[in-house]
């Protein structure tokens, strides 16, 4: 089974959720999947652009209860 990492960047403004992203990618192996959890609005296109740049799969989003979003990436 694939390992899952969660990032909490609740409240943090861009750059800041994509380089935490890319910060946790360096260190995870592929197959592993990071759910970054963000309230940045412009997450909602620098996830997948970041997915496309690195190789990585968009898995898609889901909101969660107190507005912020989740993006799930599968790393390759």
């Amino acid at each position: 089974m694939d390992q899952e990492i969660a990032l909490d960047q609740r409240g943090q403004r861009c750059p800041m959720p994509i380089v935490a992203l890319g910060r946790t990618a360096m260190g995870a192996g592929s197959g592993t999947i990071i759910a970054v959890t963000c309230t940045d609005p412009g997450a909602e296109y620098d996830v997948p652009a970041w997915c496309q740049m690195k190789g990585a799969t968009y898995l898609g989003s889901a909101a969660e209860p107190d507005g912020a979003v989740t993006y799930r990436v599968r790393l390759t």
